[in-house]
């Protein structure tokens, strides 16, 4: 017993690096993250001015919003509007197949928010756990030193991965609204645009 308790501990310890350097790269990639979702919110404040009162759309000003798009820069739902008004013939299958599309992108760019909300507690945890350890050897043979060392990593580590969660959670929540927002109004848009081609 007592071997396997000396190996769980050798594997538990030789775990501690690779943990703390996941923790690096995620919150790094969590910056990144915060900085897009902050691009995005600026992009979507520009469309929201573009296209004005959604209320105010109907078949014969659809046109105009088709000249008020932007030309560059243009953001995934932009393209997938543009399709819709822009396309010969629009059809209820083409203009499902579009949104669709856009929802599948849209799922596409939640997948680094939902990861980050999961893991990034885990990494958190499991840094604290093997951390804590040998600060509890240490505190048991009075090593002050090595224990305090080591309550700091266990302390980082659950700090880090509570950040990275958080950076998750909230630029989840938004786009997540974003995103139901956006797959509304381009099946309203899609519907007017069938609407007065049927008639």
């Amino acid at each position: 017993m007592d071997q396997i308790s000396k190996v769980l501990f050798v594997i538990s310890n030789s775990l501690l690096i690779p943990d703390i350097l996941f923790l690096i790269i995620l919150f790094i990639r969590s910056l990144i993250l915060v900085g897009g979702f902050y691009n995005s919110f600026m992009q979507r404040r520009r469309m929201n001015a573009l296209l004005g009162d959604v209320r105010t759309l109907n078949a014969g000003n659809l046109s105009e919003l088709s000249g008020r798009l932007p030309k560059s820069n243009r953001s995934p739902f932009v393209d997938h509007l543009d399709d819709l008004l822009t396309r010969e013939g629009l059809t209820e299958d083409y203009a499902n197949y579009v949104i669709s599309s856009y929802e599948n992108v849209c799922e596409k760019d939640l997948s680094l928010s939902k990861l980050l909300t999961k893991v990034g507690p885990v990494l958190g945890l499991v840094g604290t756990l093997i951390a804590m350890s040998p600060a509890l050897v240490g505190l048991s043979s009075g090593d002050i030193g090595a224990m305090a060392y080591n309550m700091q990593v266990v302390f980082a580590t659950t700090v880090v991965g509570l950040v990275i969660s958080l950076a998750g959670l909230v630029t989840l929540q938004y786009k997540q609204r974003w995103y139901t927002k956006d797959v509304a109004l381009l099946d309203y848009i899609s519907s007017l645009l069938l609407d007065s081609r049927t008639k």
